[in-house]
């Protein structure tokens, strides 16, 4: 049983990633730190940094730069107007 008094407690919350640590877990099961890699308040990250997001330039490259279609094009419209006319004349008739 000394090795359970030993053992380094579980943090709540990952000091490394932020995301929350089930009570006797090992290691965090987001980010795999564990106390020799990041739970001890001397462990060395590494010089890890968030790199920074730019929403406008990720949509440009995944889109491109053309810009949105507006709308439904008129040929569509028409096609669903005379599709809702025949089945409204198939129910009327009795086909359906």
């Amino acid at each position: 049983m000394a090795y359970l008094n030993s053992r380094p407690r579980t943090p709540e919350v990952c000091p490394v990633c932020g995301e929350d640590v089930p009570s006797r877990a090992l290691a965090c099961p987001e980010c795999g730190a564990d106390h020799n890699s990041g739970w001890k308040p001397d462990a060395d990250l590494g010089g890890f940094e968030e790199p920074e997001f730019d929403y406008d330039d990720f949509v440009k490259n995944e889109f491109g730069s053309s810009p949105k279609p507006s709308g439904i094009s008129p040929l569509w419209w028409i096609t669903g107007i005379v599709l809702l006319f025949i089945l409204i004349a198939a129910v009327v008739s009795g086909v359906f």
